[in-house]
């Protein structure tokens, strides 16, 4: 007869998120796996669905700033709201919002365990596991609206296992070409796949791939398409800045609004789309013309253009692909003078990295490369070398700029902190990772470490 107490154990149950996390993280043996068909059969045994309206948020750049602002909006119209939305910059829960406020852990993990049990075995990845814990979560709290954020393409991405009240396509550019295809019609495609047939869906991009409008008339959806359907226009002060904004859809107008809270030049098109998504939806979830003034007034969204307060001027932005640092390239531009631009960047070994490094060349005076804490980023070494290999005749800064490595984000800010003047600039850029990685202690004590 065996001695009990000799057998092992079975393994215990994850008690912590973190914990599960860790459990996420060895289920799967790739990071990204795009087929929607095993999320789905789990999808059905959660019996995972919404009785309140939904919007799906795709794109290349701009779904952040995007759910951000109909988040803002539908509290001001006093509606209780969930966001979802990935991935996060410093902590998990970040990409889980109710009302407004970031989830607590503890919420999450009924949740995590029901997903386990109904996976009932299925390889999931990390992704994968952790939006289907989200979505019951949001499914079940008595929620009058849901924005959901796609991760990666749209048409096999966890999030469409959800049918969405109204798509919106925000940009369409070039990113993650290796799993969405070569050029933008392909990329189009793959987003345009969150869409519904008889239901709106709004199109941002101002010039939006043929892909994306042939799919839309395919399936016969209600398409808002920006120049048609709605438009914006600026209206300049007597200093020749941009004082207010005006708007008008297919039956309703918005004038003399303020500018968004979220700054740059790119967040009119983000609200643009954000208006019309509202006034296709108007009928279930109707707004008041304060609450899209409040709303827009009073939106906050950590790492897009954010500007913390203190000498020298510290710039953090999650620009990430050439598309999004041209965005950004034009928004520092607007900024005014500096003696002095100096960059902090990290990012995915994935990144055109080249191509992002071209875009603000002319700019930057010193470049502050770092490592990231995981395997799927190049290294700061990596990340020098294709600096010093582009072309640098004629750009301005990037005649006389240097350039250095640093083992983590943070090293590399305090780096810059220590060459700038209280009159320059600083611009954290790059990975979610980068601009997390000096976000880790939060902005308040970053802006004191400046100060001083």
């Amino acid at each position: 007869m065996s001695d009990a107490s000799s057998e092992a154990s079975p393994p215990a149950p994850p008690a912590t998120l973190a914990d599960w996390l860790a459990h996420c993280e060895r289920l799967h043996p790739s990071t990204i796996d795009l087929t929607l068909e095993r999320v789905a059969a789990v999808a059905r045994r959660l019996d995972l669905r919404f009785e309140c309206p939904v919007f799906t948020v795709a794109g290349t750049n701009g779904k952040g700033s995007t759910c951000a602002m109909l988040e803002a909006i539908l509290q001001q119209s006093g509606y209780r709201t969930g966001v979802y939305t990935s991935p996060h910059l410093v902590h998990f829960e970040e990409r889980c919002r109710i009302n407004a406020e970031v989830v607590k852990a503890g919420l999450l993990l009924p949740h995590f365990a029901a997903v386990e049990q109904a996976r009932e075995g299925a390889q999931l990845t990390y992704f994968e596991f952790t939006t289907l814990a989200i979505l019951r979560l949001l499914s079940q709290c008595g929620l009058d609206a849901v924005v959901l954020e796609v991760g990666l393409g749209g048409r096999l991405d966890a999030v469409n296992v959800i049918d969405t009240d109204c798509a919106i396509l925000t940009s369409i550019d070039l990113d993650h070409m290796d799993f969405l295809g070569p050029d933008r019609e392909s990329i189009g495609r793959e987003k345009a796949g969150i869409m519904r047939p008889g239901r709106p869906v709004v199109v941002s991009d101002p010039v939006p791939p043929q892909s994306v409008l042939s799919h839309a008339e395919a399936i016969g959806a209600d398409l808002w398409r920006f120049g048609q359907d709605y438009n914006y226009a600026g209206q300049q002060g007597s200093g020749g800045n941009w004082q207010q904004w005006s708007w008008a859809g297919r039956s309703k107008r918005y004038t003399g609004l303020a500018y968004p809270a979220l700054r740059g030049a790119n967040q009119l098109i983000n609200a643009s789309g954000v208006l019309a998504a509202l006034e296709a939806l108007r009928e279930r979830l109707p707004v008041t013309a304060q609450a899209v003034r409040t709303g827009l007034a009073l939106v906050e969204l950590p790492g897009r253009f954010q500007i913390v307060p203190g000498q020298p001027t510290l710039v953090l932005d999650v620009a990430h692909n050439p598309h999004a640092v041209a965005t950004l390239a034009q928004n520092l531009d607007q900024m005014g003078y500096y003696p002095r631009t100096l960059a902090v960047f990290g990012a995915m070994a994935d990144k055109d990295s080249g191509g992002i490094l071209q875009r603000l060349l002319p700019m930057v005076d010193n470049w502050y490369f770092t490592d990231l804490p995981t395997a799927r980023a190049s290294s700061a070494a990596e990340l020098m070398q294709r600096w010093q290999a582009l072309p640098k005749t004629g750009a301005g800064a990037a005649q006389k700029a240097t350039a250095s490595c640093h083992v983590d984000p943070m090293s590399a800010l305090q780096a810059a902190l220590g060459e700038a003047d209280p009159t320059d600039r600083i611009v954290v850029f790059g990975s979610f990772y980068t601009v997390g990685g000096v976000l880790q202690n939060g902005t308040p004590r970053l802006a004191a470490k400046h100060l001083g």
